[in-house]
């Protein structure tokens, strides 16, 4: 599968995918690659549009995605993808929007799960009350990301 090394304000990322995105891995949870990687037309979009968006300068990560997991996950994933840039929602509004309101906790596992963190923005799911609660990149990532969402904060590298 192809893959690329991306330098990002948080440290490394990688991202993966052939004829769409499968998977982006945060600094914490980088694979153990080796080499180059291959800068294909798909993933060369992608690191653009990841940076531009970790400058502020794009809201939309418009790519084709193609996240592996359950129906259920995928449901999530999707409902993910419709919080509007600089929003947040509660797992609670999340289990409710896709049909199952009393999938609270399985909501916070596919948001575990999910293999494209930013793309499909779990970092907008917070607890009820608007409090943060786990990410996969961190809570600090999560504030931070929500920070430049809101306009509060801009990275620099």
């Amino acid at each position: 599968m192809p893959w690329i090394r991306v330098g990002t304000p948080f440290g490394p990322m990688i991202l993966e995918g052939e004829q769409a995105l499968t998977h982006l891995y945060l600094p914490n949870a980088l694979p153990d690659r080796k080499g180059r990687g291959a800068e294909t037309p798909l993933l060369v979009r992608a690191r653009e549009a990841l940076l531009s968006y970790l400058a502020g300068e794009r809201q939309g990560l418009a790519l084709p995605l193609a996240p592996v997991g359950t129906d259920f996950q995928r449901s999530v994933w999707t409902a993910l993808k419709a919080i509007p840039y600089g929003q947040t929602r509660t797992y609670g509004e999340i289990a409710a929007a896709i049909g199952r309101p009393k999938a609270v906790r399985a909501v916070g596992q596919a948001n575990h799960h999910n293999p494209l963190p930013i793309f499909l923005p779990c970092h907008r799911v917070v607890g009820s009350g608007g409090t943060l609660t786990g990410y996969a990149g961190g809570l600090e990532m999560k504030k931070a990301l929500l920070a430049l969402e809101s306009g509060k904060e801009r990275f620099s590298w």
